[in-house]
């Protein structure tokens, strides 16, 4: 990181990251609606989607996909949030993503890649209209 960055700027990106880990919607929404790019990322590339996706939080899923999070952003390795939710097996939060634009080709492995190596069918069949 630069020395030119304001500590107080990587704190509160630090505690916005926590709130996607931790799943809290009402705090994301706070600060997504006075201005934090819903798309922010970490030094990973993985953005407040990701993490919350990751972690199992529909809530805070729906409160970053209602504010324009982009459910196709890779991270640095080239995941995505819909790749992370069917390495999780979090069906629920897939079904989120993919109606919001989530496609299940992006990213490698892709979402559709996943589903076959881990056998969710329910997850292809869902995928199988794209």
């Amino acid at each position: 990181m630069s020395a030119d960055i304001d500590p107080e700027l990587i704190e509160l990106a630090t505690k916005l990251f926590d709130f996607a880990r931790q799943g809290d919607a009402a705090a994301l929404a706070t600060y997504l609606d006075a201005g934090v790019p819903a798309d922010l990322t970490n030094d990973a590339g993985d953005t407040l989607l990701m993490l919350a996706t990751y972690h199992g939080h529909r809530d805070a899923v729906a409160a970053l996909l209602d504010r324009d999070a982009d459910p196709n952003r890779a991270n640095d390795k080239g995941q995505t949030p819909l790749a992370g939710a069917v390495f999780k097996g979090e069906t629920e939060i897939a079904r989120i993503l993919v109606e919001c634009g989530a496609d299940p080709d992006a990213g490698t492995p892709s979402a559709r890649d996943a589903a076959v190596m881990f056998g969710k069918a329910d997850l292809l069949e869902l995928f199988a209209d794209y």
